[in-house]
């Protein structure tokens, strides 16, 4: 396959995905209509190949240990609250060896809400055993982290990723960072 194309499709399947947030089935049935396949294949098939593999592609973002270390030596209890089915978001997890780094792991496909439900927060923020005014969430998403947490009482940082702030949601993080290695600056002044 050619690079351009290669790279063209890349840019695709990333746009049309909605950053990971769209729903598989229906991206699935769409790519067998859209990308330029020598075979053409089955929904089906995509689905489990992604079942099977994407997991394993799962790589750790910049300064991620080194935040986590950060935070552990400030005390903090550290949990995941993520959407996502328990297989695939658990697999990610060990496929990136971050289990003992967590206290709680908690999937929207385990507890049958999905962020921005208030109640999800709950939920994980009853497992961590701490309040909301005492937590802070680390996140990526505007509505789904920042503004979802919020609604729990939690102080949220925004770490600018691919989506920009929405300015229409009537609040503002609490901090915002470009990368993962400038949380030990926040401890440090909040000491």
């Amino acid at each position: 396959m050619d690079e351009t194309l290669a790279r063209d499709i890349i840019g695709y399947l990333r746009i049309t995905d909605a950053d990971g947030y769209r729903d598989k089935r229906g991206f699935f049935e769409e790519l067998t209509e859209r990308l330029p396949w020598a075979e053409k294949p089955e929904v089906d098939e995509l689905f489990a190949y992604y079942n099977e593999h994407y997991m394993l592609e799962a790589c750790l973002m910049k300064h991620a240990r080194e935040a986590i270390a950060a935070c552990r030596e400030q005390g903090f209890r550290l949990g995941i609250l993520t959407n996502g089915t328990y297989d695939i978001q658990y697999g990610k997890v060990r496929h990136l060896e971050l289990e003992g780094d967590f206290d709680v792991i908690l999937t929207s496909g385990e507890a049958g809400i999905k962020k921005p439900d208030a109640r999800i927060y709950e939920m994980i923020l009853e497992r961590l055993g701490t309040s909301g005014a005492e937590t802070v969430f680390v996140g990526d998403h505007p509505v789904n982290d920042i503004w979802g947490a919020a609604q729990s009482g939690m102080r949220g940082i925004f770490l600018r990723r691919s989506f920009a702030w929405d300015d229409e949601l009537g609040m503002k993080p609490w901090r915002t960072i470009d990368d993962l290695d400038e949380l030990e600056a926040i401890w440090d002044m909040n000491k």
